[in-house]
């Protein structure tokens, strides 16, 4: 079981290395996925503070699916980050691919106005 954590974390920071190369200043929009929820942060790297945060712990309506359940997170963080006046961020995945309810929560976030 370890072994599989630390597979999980060489994975995030073979991620972040990449992100690092393309960042050029912009804050992360840095994806947690549990079995039952996920959460997302914008964090600047230069100050190491977040900017805005969203989870579906405090998402109301908890009728539909993970996957549409992470599409309204991503449109809730574009809004919060466009109130803190962040339009255009770095996407970090982490160790987690790039489907399901991780691309739902990218598209949504993508559609309601935030640029990555």
């Amino acid at each position: 079981m370890k072994s599989a954590r630390k597979s999980m974390i060489r994975r995030a920071e073979r991620v972040r290395r990449r992100l690092k190369k393309h960042a050029q200043g912009r804050p992360r929009l840095s994806v947690f996925r549990s079995d039952k929820n996920i959460s997302v942060q914008i964090i600047d790297d230069v100050t190491g503070t977040t900017l805005a945060s969203a989870s579906t712990l405090e998402d109301k309506s908890k009728k539909g699916s993970n996957v549409e359940a992470a599409g309204r997170i991503g449109k809730l963080i574009a809004e919060r980050a466009e109130k803190a006046k962040v339009g255009e961020v770095v996407f970090d995945r982490g160790a987690y691919l790039y489907h399901g309810r991780v691309k739902a929560l990218a598209d949504a976030a993508r559609e309601a106005g935030l640029k990555f």
